[in-house]
């Protein structure tokens, strides 16, 4: 049975995002240019959908429950000329938790935790904030995601569960993972066991 293509994309830029504040469950709106993100990307999966022969219509569309994914969903199914509320969520797709440290810039976070700062910066994957999620928690769940999804679909997540998946499928190592940026406005497409950036 073919394995089915993942157009993922992240949620575009929050004020959060730009003052470099760690969000994870927390409910932060998008920004101005992160709703051009938001649009930028869904003429990129347009373009896409074109040059694979895809019809975008047919195809299912899932979010992250936070709002600035489903934000990113409605804009992008928008310009894509779709029903904006026409997609699902799945809780599976949220970013992953930051416990206590939510809110916090890195530098407030070391301040007030500088131990497990300092042990989650050696090892990201597996060291949590009190209250948060680890990395490796997160790429389960991801995996979890992956193997219910039956055809090709598009995604709209997160920084934290795109690196997930990307170990979950064995594209990235987790201490790789950890340190990749995930670009904002770009669409991720994990296809048959390789991952391509389109933006």
């Amino acid at each position: 049975m073919p394995v089915p293509t993942i157009y993922f994309l992240r949620h575009g830029e929050t004020e959060w995002n730009a003052l470099g504040r760690l969000q994870g469950t927390k409910d932060v709106p998008l920004n101005a240019r992160g709703r051009g993100q938001a649009v930028h990307a869904a003429g990129v999966l347009a373009d896409l959908f074109r040059r694979d022969r895809k019809d975008g219509a047919a195809m299912p569309y899932v979010s992250s429950p936070l709002g600035r994914a489903r934000q990113t969903m409605e804009l992008v199914r928008g310009k894509l000329e779709l029903p904006p509320a026409g997609y699902s969520l799945d809780d599976r797709l949220r970013e992953i938790g930051y416990g206590v440290w939510e809110g916090l810039t890195l530098a407030e976070s070391e301040s007030s935790d500088p131990e497990i700062y300092a042990r989650r910066l050696a090892d990201k994957w597996t060291v949590a904030p009190s209250g948060g999620e680890t990395y490796a928690a997160v790429q389960l769940r991801m995996l979890d995601w992956y193997e219910s999804v039956l055809v090709d679909t598009v995604a709209v997540a997160h920084g934290g569960t795109c690196r997930a998946l990307m170990v979950a499928l064995g594209i990235e190592t987790p201490a790789s993972a950890a340190e990749l940026y995930i670009e904002q406005g770009a669409v991720y497409v994990f296809r048959e066991g390789r991952l391509e950036k389109f933006s």
